[in-house]
């Protein structure tokens, strides 16, 4: 298991986790393979891939540990990553354009004039088949991803910049400043609005019907989506909090938060007992300014994300696409878009990922 974090000193950042009676971090690894502050980072079973104000995507061979290549077909920040189960990433950007990727060969089989002004949020739902992206120019798209077309757009008052599906694909939630409104798929109506004092950084679903909030201050609190109240909230940091990320460990929900005080923490909650909030399982100090936050799970050791699939689920689903995309012939296998491919640019790499210099490797472990 392995935390990654993006930061604004323009470095990723791997901490090794073993978990266990008493679970432990230590730093694994630094690469600063981007010239602007990192913005995105996403995780599948194999590869890390980070998004920067550098308008490049970086890949990380994590089972190798080498510098995979980067990607280079945005012209704008990279505002968003979401991979769908081994063979497939979504890239959105402040040039409006959402990529689709096919990971095995890093070739781009679409890219989208998705918004007007930039994708500030997408999310894929858990089929695969369809995906949800919001941008500046206040809308809420839904594309199919079978025929890789716009199916459905929803204007919106004020320009929302998050928006995520539920875990079993039923809702999703978009975020406009400090408010998270519900909606039900079938309907593709408001069944809830939850209201923050401060504004959202960060929102993930820790299950289908408990959400897990951060906003512009050090505190998390969990809301249920039926009933929009506060289940419990806790300090966590003792600053701003930049991202959260979770996922399930033998039954064990673990969330991760990163602040913009340098630590990453990991806490361990008891659904049972949510309104005793989590408890801390460990901690470190980066002393970096941190933007991006995700976990790196092999999975040989047989974990599962808690996330918008699981691991499982996405390679089950993924198995069964892949052969109604041979029959259909759809552009996540078939890659026939000529103006994509002819764009398509990608920078090879086998550089490895650098352990941390000794002196940088003290200091955080002496502050961890």
């Amino acid at each position: 298991m392995e935390l990654v974090a993006g930061c604004y000193e323009q470095v990723l950042l791997g901490f090794a986790t073993r978990p266990g009676q008493s679970w432990t971090v230590v730093p694994d690894f630094t690469h600063h393979a981007h010239s602007a502050s990192l913005s995105a980072v996403a995780v599948n079973n194999r590869y890390v891939v980070t998004g920067s104000r550098d308008e490049t995507i970086q890949i990380y061979d994590m089972k190798k540990k080498i510098e995979h290549g980067a990607l280079l077909q945005h012209n704008g920040t990279i505002t968003c990553l979401e991979f769908y189960g081994t063979a497939h990433l979504l890239s959105g950007a402040e040039d409006g354009l959402i990529c689709i990727w096919n990971t095995k060969r890093w070739e781009c089989l679409k890219s989208i004039k998705a918004h007007k002004g930039h994708v500030t949020s997408l999310s894929i739902h858990p089929s695969g088949k369809l995906a949800l992206s919001v941008g500046t120019d206040k809308t809420l798209r839904t594309w199919n991803l079978v025929e890789g077309r716009s199916a459905f757009i929803k204007n919106l008052k004020q320009n929302a910049h998050i928006i995520k599906w539920s875990p079993d694909g039923e809702k999703y939630v978009t975020v406009i400043t400090n408010k998270v409104d519900i909606y039900r798929l079938d309907t593709a109506s408001i069944t809830g609005t939850i209201t923050t004092e401060k504004r959202i950084s960060s929102l993930r679903f820790i299950t289908d019907s408990i959400l897990a909030i951060a906003g512009d201050d050090e505190i998390i609190r969990f809301y249920s989506c039926d009933s929009q109240k506060c289940l419990c909230e806790f300090k966590a940091h003792e600053n701003r909090i930049k991202d959260i990320y979770s996922f399930e460990r033998e039954g064990q929900h673990v969330i991760v938060t990163a602040s913009s005080d340098g630590y990453i923490k990991m806490w361990n909650l008891d659904l049972d007992k949510i309104k005793d909030g989590p408890s801390l399982l460990c901690e470190v100090n980066t002393k970096a300014r941190l933007t991006c936050l995700a976990v790196w799970l092999d999975r040989a050791s047989e974990m599962k994300e808690n996330s918008d699939k699981t691991a499982t689920s996405s390679q089950e689903t993924e198995d069964e696409k892949s052969s109604t995309a041979r029959r259909n012939k759809d552009f996540w296998t078939s890659g026939r878009v000529k103006t994509a491919k002819r764009k398509r640019k990608i920078i090879p790499g086998k550089q490895k990922l650098e352990a941390p210099v000794q002196k940088k490797k003290k200091k955080q472990n002496g502050s961890a």
